[in-house]
This record gives C-alpha cells, structure tokens and sequence, in this order.
C-alpha cells in the first residue's frame, strides 16, 4: 500500500532523515520505534505532504505523493493523527469531527462515519457540544483519531498516541486501535515511544536511530531481540 524509497527530508540545512525506506501492506498495522529526535515524527510528516523529502520517493497505491500538497494526501486516502493532538480547541466535538470530514460531500456516508465514532468513543456522543480544549488529555486524543477517522483514511498515521496520558487511558487508546484495524480494515503506521505497547499491537516494526532503519523484523522478534529490550524495553 505504502512505499517509502530512500527519502531524505531536511530541515533547512539540517538533515533529519538519511535515506530510509520501509514498505507497509494493506490492512497492517506498522510501528515505527526509536529515542526522541531520532526522525520518527519527521518520517510521518514527509508522508503526509508537511515536510516533503529533498530526495527519495514515495508511493501510495503506486501512485507518487512527494509532488502532492498535504490536502490532496489527504484526498487520496492518508490521515495523520499529529503528536500533541493538535485538535481545534474553541470549536465544540461535532464541529472539530466535521473538519474531519471537510473534503467529502458524501452526507449519508458522513453521518454512518459519524454514528461508528460516537460507538467507538461514547464520551464524545456525550460531550459533542462541548468546546474541544474544554476535554481532559485522553478525551482530546480520543477527538484527534475521530477527527482523523471522519476522512475516512485507508491508511492511518498515528504519532505518539500515548503522550501525556494515564496508563489507563493508554491501553483504552490502544484497544481503540487495534479495533479500527480489525473491524475498518484501516492500514495503520504507528510512532510511539512506548515500544512495548506499540509492538504488542503492531503486526511488523521498524526501530529509527539517527534519522535511519537500523532494524525491522515481526513485532514478535523484535519483542524477544537482546538489543531492543536493552535500549526500548528497559530489559
């Protein structure tokens, strides 16, 4: 579904990725691990259209995105949810969802989109009129992937989903995902920090150090590497 080809994305003269690639299939959920600063987030960004990489290509359903602006990306079928949230805070839950679904005319579909994320996160059905800087930090992370949803995406990009939240609302957050994977069919590729948890769920992962893969294995193999578990896991 997704083909990243030796990109190289810069921050003015600064190099934050050095030539990665990785590839994820339709229906995966892929994680991506590593320190802070290490180019995770960078990596989503170029993705997405925010930060196009300087050299290297990138392919969604064989078709090149590197050219593309963030909203045709979108319109293609990418949705990123962004590290800290970054909902709308003075706009109430619904219109927040709404902006979610900004590029699609499709009423009927809109409001079936609608009903599965209040479903999916019943304290938003609640609280849809509320102002969305108004929601503690798991509600306004719960928001963020609703509004990311209302896209419709058939490839979701989460970064650091756990950030800042309760360990409690953490594993909520997570359950939540893995269930978008298996009853949407949505492609996920998952940034986290908590690597356990992210390879707990995840079916393939790639570790980032300095702006490269430096490994990729099963989530499984990764689980058990003697590496991983020293500089990841705190084993």
């Amino acid at each position: 579904m997704l083909e990243v080809k030796n990109i190289q994305t810069y921050y003015g003269n600064i190099q934050a990725i050095k030539g990665i690639s990785l590839e994820i299939s339709e229906g995966e959920i892929i994680t991506l691990i590593g320190a802070n600063g290490a180019g995770k987030t960078t990596t989503l960004m170029s993705i997405s259209g925010i930060v196009p990489p300087k050299f290297g290509d990138i392919l969604f359903m064989g078709e090149p995105l590197q050219e593309l602006s963030p909203n045709q990306i979108v319109a293609l079928g990418i949705s990123q949810v962004p590290e800290g949230r970054r909902i709308f805070p003075y706009l109430t839950v619904m219109e927040n969802l709404d902006m979610g679904a900004f590029l699609r005319n499709d009423t009927d579909e809109i409001q079936k989109d609608l009903e599965y994320i209040f479903d999916l996160f019943p304290i938003l059905a609640e609280r849809r009129h509320q102002s969305g800087g108004t929601l503690s930090g798991g509600e306004q992370q719960m928001l963020a992937v609703a509004r990311a949803l209302m896209a419709r995406p058939r490839l979701l990009l989460l970064d650091e989903p756990s950030l800042g939240l309760a360990p409690l609302i953490v594993k909520q957050i997570f359950k939540i995902i893995r269930k978008i994977n298996q009853e949407n069919k949505t492609t996920i590729f998952l940034v986290e920090q908590n690597a356990n948890l992210a390879l707990q769920v995840a079916h393939r992962g790639y570790v980032m150090e300095n702006g490269r893969i430096t490994l990729s294995d099963t989530s499984q193999n990764l689980l058990a590497n003697e590496d991983v578990k020293k500089a990841y896991l705190g084993i």
